[in-house]
């Protein structure tokens, strides 16, 4: 069984994504749905997925929480208002709604915050403690400079289930490694959070990248994460600016060639199951 961890869906038809109107993102610039997604599952081998929210809109989890009833769709990591009063009667909304037992965990797109401590703010953790008293895990999409608030705040809630998205976009095109690597290992040493090998080949440079390029990287991420909290996600669509999904997937069984049958399994379905409580923890 294979599980992709991490992947999105859009429409630029149907709602606004700030982020895309980047230049150099243009070429993904259009709609990518559940029939893409599932020509490309079934072609490569993958038996369930994790959707992730892209844009602050609970609009956008109510819509994919109604497609995860199809397949390839296991479950969904969504948006709410973490700074909200009633953050915890919107997850309780979501999760009687349609699609609502797919509600897998939450995220916010704090990279894009400017505040390196937004984390830290006493309504975002009364926010995260919600998420975590709803059974949800939290994802966390941070860069280097907000690990040290990523620390603190899987610190915080010992008693929750988190995830590090992306490895935390390591410097892969410039060749760069601190303080990415122990911002990372410092982040790894707390055992309720888990990380995704995905994101990667974005970080290197998009026309000129090998599974070498990516290797040191996956093998700190492995060091310090080891083979039990890491899991394999393609970030697609977004990886189609640097490779198509097959490339992804081959690219992450490359740089992890050396696990075992075993280990392979947990990476590259097991921990994610497990992790996220999917519904489809075996196959069928």
């Amino acid at each position: 069984m294979t599980i992709d961890a991490h992947h999105h869906l859009w429409d630029p038809g149907r709602r606004a994504y700030p982020w895309l109107g980047q230049p150099a993102l243009a070429p993904i610039r259009r709609p990518y749905g559940l029939a893409d997604l599932a020509s490309r599952t079934a072609a490569a081998g993958v038996t369930a997925t994790v959707l992730v929210q892209t844009v602050p809109d609970v609009g956008e989890t109510e819509e994919f929480l109604a497609l995860a009833d199809g397949a390839p769709v296991a479950g969904v990591v969504g948006w709410v208002d973490l700074a909200a009063p009633d953050v915890a009667d919107t997850i309780a909304r979501l999760r009687a709604g349609p699609g609502g037992d797919r509600l897998v965990g939450v995220r916010h797109q704090v990279q894009d915050e400017p505040d390196p401590e937004w984390l830290l703010r006493a309504g975002v953790q009364r926010g995260i403690a919600a998420v975590g008293a709803a059974g949800l895990v939290y994802d966390l999409l941070v860069l280097a400079p907000q690990l040290d608030a990523a620390v603190r705040t899987v610190r915080a809630h010992p008693d929750m289930r988190f995830v590090l998205d992306h490895g935390a976009k390591p410097p892969i095109a410039s060749g760069g490694w601190q303080p990415w690597a122990d911002g990372v290992a410092r982040l790894a040493q707390l055992s309720h959070v888990d990380c995704k090998v995905s994101g990667l080949v974005t970080e290197a440079r998009w026309d000129d990248w090998d599974a070498a390029a990516l290797r040191p990287y996956v093998a700190h991420l492995l060091d310090v994460f080891e083979t039990d909290r890491l899991l394999f996600g393609s970030d697609w669509p977004v990886c189609e600016l640097a490779a198509s999904y097959d490339q992804v997937l081959a690219a992450a069984r490359s740089t992890l060639a050396a696990l075992s049958a075993a280990e392979a399994a947990q990476v590259f379905g097991g921990n994610a199951a497990r992790r996220y409580g999917l519904a489809w923890s075996e196959p069928s």
